[in-house]
């Protein structure tokens, strides 16, 4: 599942610390991943030994020096293609405390969204159909004059978001009283 509550929010709210700087959740989303690390190494290795098969019987001649380099350069741009890949990731962070839920989102380009709400005023939406995606998550919050409307998770699956709002709106109740 590629979002993480921490602590898990399953059980009673974590009391707040006096310092009131530490949030009580923390909420981590990320989109799916088609290439664990484990993956990465296993086409890498399929790689350079497929590459090497046509190759071999051109040893000791300067011809496999010219198709090694070439291999070996296609070798070192799928490397980097795929870790480029990986370095491009979206993610969100949702941090909960007692009187305000703030949401970051990290976009493919770097840049850095911030948004943050009193408990209290906000609403959640999932609109099945009307939105960027099936099941778009919305987050509204800011008090009744400035209410700004923000996405949650439009990297998820539709089941996911569901289940996550399922989440949230539980949250939410708790937070309120």
């Amino acid at each position: 599942m590629p979002y993480r509550w921490t602590p898990p929010h399953d059980g009673p709210l974590p009391r707040p610390v006096p310092e009131g700087d530490t949030p009580l959740l923390r909420l981590d989303l990320w989109p799916h991943r088609s290439l664990p690390a484990r993956g990465f190494a296993v086409v890498i290795w399929i790689m350079f030994a497929g590459g090497l098969i046509p190759i071999v019987p051109f040893i000791g001649t300067t011809a496999f020096w010219i198709l090694l380099a070439f291999m070996m350069a296609a070798l070192a741009a799928l490397w980097a293609a795929i870790r480029r890949s990986d370095r491009d990731r979206l993610r969100e962070e949702l941090l909960v405390w007692p009187d305000r839920i703030t949401l970051t989102h990290w976009s493919q380009t770097g840049e850095t969204f911030e948004w943050e709400a009193n408990p209290y005023w906000i609403r959640l939406s999932l609109h099945p159909t009307a939105g960027k995606v099936e099941q778009y998550l919305t987050l509204k919050g800011g008090g009744p004059q400035n209410a700004r409307e923000v996405e949650l998770g439009a990297f998820l699956s539709p089941e996911e978001r569901t289940r996550l709002r399922d989440d949230l709106a539980l949250l939410l109740e708790r937070l309120r009283g």
